[in-house]
């Protein structure tokens, strides 16, 4: 018997096909109509229902071009189940190239919405009425903030046994055991049980094809997990390729300054090790900002003009720190395997990591 369409914003979508779906979301003062593109490719056999969305923050753009190779790759014509991609959910604020709607609220703290609430309150409701009350599982995609490079990393709330696969499968070098933010997408696709796990990685308005070539090659390892696309042939790669931190800090700078940074992304630190000199301008006063504790650096603060109290790292820590250290030697090591033929030329926090 031949599998039920999908059916999203009144389109249905027949087994063995995929298409593109415009989804209303609003009109602009010009009454121009905004829509959501949602591109559903629906599997011929049943299996999951994958969400995978970017852009809730309209200025994280590597989520967007994961999407777009992801819906490239060849694996896509054998899937079992449903794949529903959504790049840009906040559409505002990526054509404004800002991280939040013209209300300047957070769209990840909108979540259940509401039909007549605020204007993100409604994208929120429409979201999880139109496709995440449909879905199995849910990838999330983000970036670090304006200024901020994140370490390939995965966020999740590993209690629940299904999300915990998905971590391990994805492969990105660190897992963050974190806790779930009221209002946030995460937070209330888990409270109606479905597994979902956010995926970190690069800046703000910035490409970086280390992060994007992570992001789509970890999409497609959770879908093998899932059993929605066949297994990869040949010798299979190392089973554990991340580590979960227990924990992580972020350090502040001490003073107002310019910030000269000293230890780089991906890097073990041990507690007291130097990280940055932050200096005034004709370098009279000067003050060495120290890591409070053991880890790896997974968040650097690119810009170097910095006021008393920002966030300029942040660090893991983790029960074993050796094993992390292998599982960041295993990411450096498979990196240039990672960057795809379409390449964007990767920003300088890698140049340590190539080394």
């Amino acid at each position: 018997m031949a599998r039920a369409p999908f059916e999203i914003a009144g389109v249905q979508v027949k087994a063995g096909t995929r298409e593109t779906v415009e989804v209303p979301v609003a009109k602009l003062y010009t009454h121009t109509p905004l829509h959501i593109p949602v591109e559903v490719v629906h599997g011929r056999r049943d299996g999951p229902v994958l969400m995978v969305c970017g852009a809730i923050h309209g200025d994280e753009i590597n989520g967007v071009e994961i999407i777009r190779r992801v819906l490239k790759n060849g694996a896509l014509r054998h899937l079992r189940g449903t794949l529903v991609a959504v790049p840009i959910v906040n559409i505002f604020g990526f054509v404004q190239r800002t991280r939040y709607l013209p209300d300047r609220r957070d769209l990840n703290r909108c979540f259940p919405g509401s039909e007549t609430g605020s204007l993100g309150g409604r994208i929120a409701y429409l979201l999880r009425t139109q496709i995440m009350e449909k879905v199995t599982h849910i990838i999330d995609l983000h970036t670090g903030a304006i200024h901020r490079f994140n370490l390939p990393q995965i966020r999740a709330e590993l209690k629940n046994p299904e999300t915990s696969r998905m971590a391990d499968a994805f492969g990105a070098p660190i897992i963050i055991n974190a806790g779930l933010r009221e209002g946030s997408l995460r937070a209330y696709a888990d409270s109606l049980d479905i597994p979902v796990i956010t995926f970190e990685g690069g800046e703000a308005l910035r490409f970086d094809d280390v992060v994007i070539a992570s992001g789509v090659k970890g999409i497609i390892r959770v879908m093998r997990e899932l059993e929605m696309v066949p297994a990869k042939k040949g010798p299979k790669a190392p089973k554990k390729r991340s580590e979960t931190a227990a924990n992580s800090q972020w350090v502040r700078a001490d003073m107002d300054g310019i910030m000269r940074p000293v230890a780089s992304l991906g890097q073990k630190v041990r507690k007291g090790q130097k990280l940055a000199m932050v200096a005034d301008p004709f370098g009279e006063s000067e003050v060495a900002i120290t890591s409070p504790c053991s880890g790896i650096v997974i968040c650097v603060n690119n810009l170097p003009l910095v006021n008393e109290g920002e966030a300029i790292y942040h660090i893991a820590r983790f029960d074993e720190l050796g094993e992390a250290e292998k599982a960041m030697d295993y990411f450096r090591s498979s990196f240039e395997s990672e960057v795809s033929e379409d390449a964007v030329v990767p920003v300088h926090p890698w140049d340590e990591l190539q080394k």
